[in-house]
């Protein structure tokens, strides 16, 4: 009974596979396609695109975006054969594997599969914002009573999505409270 065995066991590693940038998610559809069709889905295991969720703030709306961790790249579960390797490697979209020789690609550490795991976990969660800013940064007011002038970022608390940054009026330091939206780096 080979049936109880986890669907991810076997000889499966995890293997990154290079596609043309922004065709990421088509070439995750084609592939499992791809498998479905040749009837190989006990070699396969799980196909990722790594991604998080980002928040950006537009004309005062909030939006949650997804952004990929690795553009151009595709996380693949698989157990390396001829016939999985072709599968592969002719579906459209799919410039080759990284890593190793082009006909025998290494399989990447399971630690460093976990990590993105866990990142991808993390950014569902709790969504980052899409531009991170950091303090003793300059950055230039966009929008507000403040709009054009520079400033150094004092303090960035990203729960509430909001910087104070030190702006100079007058020849004096003043902190003024801004949202991220407000404020782009220069």
């Amino acid at each position: 009974m080979q049936d109880t065995a986890p669907r991810s066991g076997g000889n499966k590693r995890w293997y990154v596979v290079h596609a043309y940038s922004g065709m990421e998610k088509s070439v995750q559809r084609a592939l499992m396609e791809r498998i479905e069709r040749a009837g190989m889905q006990d070699k396969f295991g799980q196909i990722l695109v790594p991604t998080e969720e980002v928040i950006e703030v537009k004309n005062g709306q909030k939006s949650v975006t997804e952004r990929r961790f690795f553009p151009g790249y595709v996380l693949v579960e698989m157990e390396m054969t001829d016939e999985t390797w072709h599968l592969v490697k002719n579906t459209s979209k799919v410039t080759g594997f990284i890593g190793g020789k082009s006909n025998k690609p290494t399989p990447i550490p399971p630690h460093e599969v976990d990590k993105i795991l866990h990142q991808m976990q993390e950014g569902v969660e709790k969504p980052r914002p899409k531009v991170l800013y950091e303090v003793g940064e300059l950055v230039r007011i966009k929008d507000g009573p403040f709009t054009d002038f520079n400033g150094n970022v004092e303090e960035v608390n990203y729960e509430k999505s909001r910087v104070r940054v030190s702006v100079t009026i007058f020849g004096r330091a003043t902190p003024v409270e801004l949202e991220f939206g407000q404020v782009e780096k220069v």
